[in-house]
């Protein structure tokens, strides 16, 4: 294969083979501690939530469905009276801080005005309803999330800079102590944060705990501290956003949130690779490092103490191929880690690329090709899956990362497959968890191997050339 030195951006037009976007509400009601979600939609969007998040009947999750019906679809029910019903019962039983209301592709056919009615409710329940339109019109089922953080944006409290606090206690205010008192009492912890540091930072993506807490550490290790997540475990702990305030990201299908961080809350973007690998994470601190003047400490030694624990690892993927056929928007930051594991990487297929937010993972892809000496991928963004299969015959992969809906006849071709849907539910991110990406990577590539000792390579091998 002839090594190219730039990448090449192909576009098709395939269908989308994806997940629909509400699935988003099964990772994010669990990260916001405090919230409800309110799928708004048909029969089908239930179905879908009980075979994608399970029926959890003694766990009570805060989700639920609200079905529409013929008279919702027809305009002869009262929609916000509809609504009200059901919030009322939720806020009733479940006593949420925040509602949010989830979107489909029906409400957007029969243009339902949730905007116009959840204000009103909201006003009337006394409680904040969120309206989020994370439909099946997106790409990908990762941009549920994104719709979720953009629209969660809106309802975080206004940074005040310190030429702002000042303003508010004025130099005729110097002899009345009182009045300085009583406007700093509600405000005290703000001031310890401008004392702590200069610059306000805040990371937007929706990550387990404990690895929002380990990214936390690393960047402490460079005294820098995280003022706060987008999203908080509470929606009552949501971070100051404004002017002054910088903002970054830790997933690559973020780029709504980044757009309406800048345009909206006036924050300035960190444009960073993602965290995802060492190579990764180690990018992603040192860029956020230089924003801030800061120079980093010991990234190197981390990340290569990182690379000695994968080396059973490395052992195995050095050398193998591998196809991405697109459908989480992980695809860019997992070929590029995997390239630094010293795999091939023919083609990456992505629903979706905004090529201003991912500039610098695609920077760093181009650079750890050159460096690896690994031929550039292919990237082909909305790519006809027909058309992928063709060149997966020609090509023969060692591995491929697809949806679920070609797994099998991948399988039946003798392709190892990897499920792209299993990167999204993974900790995937920072470097202590670079071993749980490989682990899934290898996964069908160990199989592979022990049902070879078994003998069963001749079957597969058969399959492939019919």
């Amino acid at each position: 294969m002839k090594t190219l030195e730039t990448l090449t951006f192909e576009c098709e037009t395939g269908n989308y083979h994806t997940f629909c976007p509400i699935s988003c509400v099964a990772w994010l009601y669990q990260k916001i501690e405090d919230s409800f979600f309110l799928v708004v939609g048909t029969k089908t969007c239930g179905y879908f939530l009980q075979n994608a998040l399970g029926v959890m009947i003694f766990a009570e999750p805060r989700y639920a469905m609200a079905e529409l019906e013929e008279g919702d679809i027809s305009a002869q029910l009262n929609d916000q009276e509809e609504l009200g019903r059901i919030c009322r019962q939720i806020k009733r039983d479940r006593d949420p801080s925040v509602i949010i209301w989830i979107g489909t592709c029906t409400t957007e056919i029969i243009k339902m005005d949730l905007e116009g009615i959840g204000p009103k409710l909201e006003k009337e329940l006394g409680l904040p309803i969120i309206v989020a339109r994370a439909n099946g019109l997106d790409y990908a089922f990762t941009q549920g999330e994104d719709t979720v953080l953009a629209a969660m944006t809106h309802r975080c409290p206004e940074y005040q800079s310190k030429k702002d606090e000042q303003q508010q206690y004025p130099v005729e205010n110097i002899d009345k102590p009182d009045v300085i008192l009583s406007k700093l009492s509600g405000s005290i912890s703000k001031a310890i944060e401008h004392q702590s540091h200069d610059h306000i930072l805040v990371l937007f993506g929706s990550l387990p705990s404990t690895v929002a807490s380990q990214l936390n550490s690393e960047l402490e290790r460079q005294s820098i501290r995280v003022s706060g997540w987008l999203p908080s475990q509470r929606y009552t702990e949501l971070p100051s956003l404004g002017k002054g305030v910088y903002v970054c990201g830790v997933n690559p299908f973020l780029s709504r949130t980044a757009t309406t961080l800048m345009r909206r809350r006036k924050c300035q973007l960190i444009g960073a690779p993602f965290p995802i690998g060492p190579d990764g994470t180690r990018a992603w601190i040192e860029k956020i490092c230089s924003v801030f003047n800061i120079e980093p400490y010991g990234l190197e030694e981390r990340e290569n103490k990182i690379w000695k624990g994968l080396r059973d690892y490395l052992e195995i993927v050095t050398g193998k191929s591998i196809f991405f056929m697109g459908d989480n928007l992980l695809e860019i930051s997992l070929a590029r880690f995997l390239i630094r594991c010293g795999m091939i990487v023919y083609e990456i297929g992505i629903p979706y690329m905004d090529k201003r937010y991912q500039a610098a993972e695609l920077s760093l892809l181009q650079d750890t090709c050159i460096k690896m000496n690994k031929p550039m991928p292919r990237i082909v963004e909305k790519p006809d899956n027909y058309n992928q299969m063709q060149r997966m015959h020609e090509l023969r992969p060692d591995l491929a990362i697809t949806g679920m809906a070609h797994a099998n006849p991948l399988e039946a071709r003798g392709i190892d497959t990897k499920w792209s849907v299993e990167f999204t539910f993974a900790q995937i991110h920072g470097f202590i968890n670079s071993k749980d990406v490989l682990e899934l990577v290898t996964r069908p590539l160990r199989r592979n191997t022990d049902l070879g000792a078994l003998g069963w390579n001749n079957l597969s091998k058969q399959a492939l050339t019919t």
